[in-house]
């Protein structure tokens, strides 16, 4: 009888996602009891008592911010995400907060709403107040795009296609990244090349330490007189009297951001949206349907793509047994491995192993059953973080 998976479901998530879990193996909702693996959006999880039970946890989206992943990395629990599920999505907010800021939309609105009187009224002061809200258009203008993932790749065509100029910059970027972007970005050179010749600097990197504060005040400075700075990635990112000092200052002409704070409230120069970037039925369908895809293939067969703390590792099925393994990133763990299976009699079919950084992920397909003494031993083996014994009955 194959074994059914229990998914803790702590926000709401896209029936069509839920759906890529066979009813008949998998048990979903928002009360389960020592589940199997958790899907989550936006709920805050660090301050969170995470069962024992729980062997994966899927973020519907691109960040984990809300996701304590350095514990779930101490005990070899893989935390699975959507990159890429909602770029569209962002990447028109993005193009939204430009168009906003350069036709200074905002405060037209504010004006229009404000208005009395008969329609002969109105439209004397609508000629009358226009001339105050006279924007500049989007074609031949700079936009410098910071962080050329799947947001800022397809952020930077859609520039291109309203005839803008795009300058690019990512130290990290992927191989796979730079073949998908367009040859007409520039690339620049530093962050500092990049804010001194854009009209506006859009940000798309996740938050790390080393992108903390990225836009300082030094940066600020450095930025173009009259630039408009939009950051629909992460709120800390971004220093925020920095750019305000840059606001009160005129040297910025407008902040677009989806991190309404205190600070940010009432400034006329700010556009603070209520975190949409990824607000809509299609991103949360996408995300949904991505993790729980993702999430199905490790349960059942411990297959890992798209985590932020394990290595990509996918190997197809030759066998009806295969064994998955998690464990500190340390020398002769492969060999100790090796050695338990050869020990207890259990020719190894098939074998593949990668790492990242401090983590390290086995798949071992054999050609006869693992019995429960020997998944004791090899969980047994320091350095070891979990061991999954995944028969191929469990397949739908």
């Amino acid at each position: 009888m194959s074994r059914i998976f229990r998914i803790l479901t702590l926000n709401k998530i896209s029936a069509t996602g839920l759906k890529r879990l066979p009813a008949g193996r998998y048990v979903t909702g928002n009360d389960i009891a020592q589940p199997d693996a958790i899907l989550v959006r936006s709920q805050d999880m660090h301050g969170m008592d995470i069962p024992g039970s729980v062997l994966a946890i899927a973020r519907a989206g691109a960040g984990t911010n809300n996701v304590p992943v350095k514990r779930m990395s101490e005990r070899g629990v893989p935390v699975f995400n959507a990159p890429g599920a909602n770029a569209n999505a962002v990447k028109e907010l993005v193009i939204t907060g430009m168009l906003l800021a350069s036709r200074n939309i905002m405060p037209a609105l504010h004006f229009t709403s404000a208005l009395r009187g008969d329609d002969e009224t109105l439209h004397r002061l609508v000629e009358d107040g226009k001339k105050q809200f006279a924007g500049t258009e989007l074609r031949a203008r700079t936009l410098g795009v910071v962080g050329l993932g799947a947001v800022g790749r397809l952020v930077a065509d859609a520039a291109l296609g309203l005839g803008m100029q795009v300058i690019g910059f990512d130290p990290e970027i992927t191989v796979d990244a730079a073949w998908g972007l367009s040859s007409q970005v520039r690339k620049a050179h530093s962050i500092e090349e990049l804010l001194r010749h854009s009209d506006f600097v859009t940000l798309h990197v996740p938050l790390l330490d080393a992108t903390r504060g990225l836009i300082d005040g030094k940066r600020v400075a450095a930025m173009k007189s009259g630039a408009v700075l939009l950051n629909f990635s992460r709120d800390a990112i971004v220093n925020e009297d920095a750019v305000i000092a840059g606001l009160n200052s005129k040297h910025l002409r407008a902040y677009v951001c989806d991190f309404p704070s205190n600070r940010t409230l009432g400034n006329e120069r700010i556009i603070a949206l209520p975190h949409l970037g990824a607000s809509t039925a299609e991103a949360e369908e996408n995300c949904a349907v991505m993790v729980a895809e993702q999430l199905r293939e490790y349960l059942e067969h411990g297959n890992i793509t798209n985590t932020v703390n394990f290595p990509n590792v996918t190997m197809p099925r030759e066998s009806a047994f295969r064994v998955a393994i998690a464990n500190a990133n340390v020398p002769n763990m492969l060999g100790q491995i090796s050695s338990a299976l050869a020990e207890a009699g259990i020719n190894i079919h098939n074998m593949t192993n990668k790492s990242r950084g401090d983590m390290a992920y086995t798949l071992v397909d054999t050609d006869s059953a693992l019995p429960q003494q020997l998944i004791a031993h090899l969980a047994a083996i320091p350095g070891v973080l979990m061991v999954r014994d995944l028969p191929l009955e469990n397949e739908a």
